[in-house]
């Protein structure tokens, strides 16, 4: 057992799957994927087959953050469903075994993408993916969370009035310095909550395009990762995810489309995307889309905010990046208070 989340002890997770996991034989090789801040991903390799492992980062972590438990439950429930996930194999809760709860998934062969922009793809193939994203937007948030006995996956009320709580909670928990711009929006946003609608879905909390696995060979999506964040709720918060992520700039640290052409690349508009998923949905359109992308910035710079505390704390599954991330927070608070108006 270790308490350094970039290390795994392949010993007790090979002992734990010979008795835990049907069909499973060694010997066992691991790797840690670099991509992703909160919780450490290990590729699983033996002779006969590749998993996916996803462990809860040791130490001290902040309540209810990390669930890999709800990860595994909501990947499960939507096996049958339109929503493509990979299959998961085990879940262990018993932190002695590795020193944190973890779940074992099937290893996707397909391939990802880090920007939105795709570089090497052609623009009919660009078109392709975002419209296939869109459509399996659509999707999760038409899943019937009653059919697949997920109605208790989240609390009922208001979904914005407690997510701002929430992530305000969490980003008071993990504040290093004010940052006047935050508390301006989380001000904002408490004051501007709009009216429930009476639309509560399931929603994956961190819906972008390096959170999807498309075939390797096509566009078809053939699985949704990364459901940390996913919960019971509002749907147009994860539309206005994707927004968001496309008003950051180009690269690999922003994963945005700022100032690109995207006519000239083949990708749709903010606002074409927006009537492609309401059209989808069978929606007349959405008002007040601005306090939805507010939101956004304002949650994504409470999770960098957590990001660089564990930094601070020793807790980060990639240290050095994760203290650059502090940085971001003014910038994301700023960005919201934007989308406001």
């Amino acid at each position: 057992m270790s308490d350094d989340p970039n290390t795994l002890d392949l010993v007790a997770v090979d002992a734990y799957l010979r008795a835990n996991l049907q069909g499973y034989a060694g010997p066992l090789e691991a790797t840690k994927f670099t991509v992703g801040q909160s919780n450490p991903t290990y590729e699983l390799r033996t002779p006969g087959k590749s998993y996916v492992l996803r462990r809860k980062p040791p130490g001290v972590l902040l309540k209810s953050a990390h669930a890999v438990d709800r990860e595994f439950r909501v990947q499960t429930a939507l096996a049958h469903s339109n929503v493509p996930v990979p299959r998961m194999y085990v879940l262990c809760e018993d932190d002695s075994i590795i020193g944190s709860a973890f779940y074992v998934m099937e290893r996707l062969d397909g391939r990802n993408f880090l920007e939105p922009t795709m570089k090497g793809e052609t623009n009919e193939t660009r078109c392709a993916l975002l419209d296939e994203m869109n459509r399996v937007l659509a999707e999760l948030h038409m899943v019937d969370i009653d059919a697949v006995g997920l109605s208790d996956y989240g609390p009922t009320g208001n979904y914005f009035e407690r997510q701002i709580a929430r992530w305000t909670k969490q980003y008071r928990a993990s504040e290093t310095e004010t940052v006047a711009d935050m508390d301006a929006l989380i001000g904002a946003l408490e004051s501007s909550i709009p009216a429930d609608d009476g639309q509560r879905t399931l929603v994956h909390g961190d819906y972008r395009i390096d959170n999807l696995m498309f075939e390797r060979d096509g566009t078809r999506c053939i699985g949704v990762l990364d459901w940390e964040l996913s919960t019971i709720g509002h749907p147009y918060a994860d539309l206005a995810a994707v927004i968001m992520q496309w008003q950051m700039p180009p690269g690999k640290e922003g994963r945005g489309l700022a100032g690109v052409d995207r006519s000239s690349l083949g990708l749709p508009s903010d606002q074409q995307f927006i009537a492609s998923y309401c059209q989808r949905r069978g929606l007349p359109g959405i008002d007040n889309f601005g306090f939805y992308l507010a939101f956004n910035f304002f949650r994504m710079a409470g999770i960098l905010q957590g990001v660089y505390k564990r930094a601070l704390d020793g807790n980060a599954s990639d240290p050095a990046r994760a203290r650059a991330f502090g940085a971001y927070v003014p910038m994301f608070a700023k960005h919201g208070l934007a989308a406001l108006g």
